[in-house]
């Protein structure tokens, strides 16, 4: 059955690929009404608040919470995307740790490009410590774009000084927008989502004209990683950003992190946002669930 769920969630993403490139508003658009489409498992409440001085959503279980927090960091190359369209993501997260999540709404590029969207969200993280949140109760997740926030936010935070969450969890992260490793290449029409072209375009909206070499932007190559938290980095066969998980774990264990790489085969982009519809995406949250409790105090 997973062989066949598989193909079905291929074919439905190469149907809704575009043939051109899109506006700004045509693709902001496009991708909700994807993503509107993914399960949002019962048991769970939300609550439009504000985290810093950032809209935000709070999701929370139905019965009692346990302690901690999850900050979510919703993908969308940085340009599209809220809260609401990685909420299959955020509340399958909750329901399966029993711990409340708040999911930053930060400020996509082109409007506000790099690096407004780590700026908004180390703002979220010290709003979180200064209203009593435990840095070791803090678990920072987030998929695609929001998984490289997730480490890009830690490295801002050390330097400002502050602790580490207790735990990091990215699906799909995006680290790399130098674009060097060889999975860009390698999986070239596998990925049923990206292409090197299409990263050109979105790349030149989030970064306008900065370099990419440097480690806020491509952390997989130049990050320094010393006293990171433990790091779950979850990732599909059938990705042209395949390399910037296998990178990223590379770098991770060079700098005594615990870190944990998990590959799933022949799953595309973010395949977790599947679940209840590709038996690897609940099997992953599950991975994921466990990684969290683990580690948050």
């Amino acid at each position: 059955m997973s062989r066949e769920q598989r193909q079905a969630v291929d074919a439905m993403l190469r149907r809704r690929r575009p043939s051109k490139p899109q506006t700004i508003e045509e693709m902001r658009a496009n991708f909700a009404a994807m993503m509107a489409m993914m399960t949002i498992p019962a048991g769970v409440r939300t609550t439009q608040t504000t985290l810093g001085h950032r809209p935000s959503v709070l999701v929370e279980p139905e019965q009692t919470a346990h302690p901690g927090m999850i900050l979510y960091f919703h993908g969308g190359s940085f340009i599209f995307g809220s809260p609401e369209t990685a909420m299959s993501l955020t509340a399958n997260l909750v329901c399966r740790t029993g711990i409340r999540a708040m999911s930053l709404d930060y400020r996509l590029a082109p409007e506000h490009p790099f690096p407004a969207a780590l700026e908004d969200s180390l703002v979220a993280y010290c709003a979180l410590l200064d209203s009593g949140v435990e840095a070791t109760s803090i678990a920072f997740a987030g998929d695609s774009a929001g998984g490289g926030i997730a480490v890009s936010t830690c490295l801002m935070a050390r330097t400002a000084g502050l602790p580490m969450p207790a735990v990091v969890v990215a699906f799909s992260p995006g680290l790399d927008k130098t674009h060097s490793g060889a999975s860009m290449d390698s999986k070239a029409g596998i990925d049923p989502f990206f292409t090197r072209e299409s990263f050109d375009y979105t790349d030149a909206m989030y970064l306008a004209g900065q370099n990419p070499n440097q480690e806020l932007v491509s952390p997989a190559r130049f990050a320094d990683l010393t006293g990171f938290p433990p790091l779950l980095l979850q990732v599909g066969t059938n990705e042209v950003l395949l390399d910037d998980s296998t990178q990223m774990a590379e770098r991770a264990r060079a700098a005594g992190v615990d870190v944990i790489l998990d590959v799933t085969a022949d799953v595309p982009h973010v395949f977790q946002a599947f679940a209840g519809v590709l038996e690897e995406a609940d099997q992953a949250l599950d991975r994921a669930a466990l990684f969290i409790t683990q580690h948050l105090r």
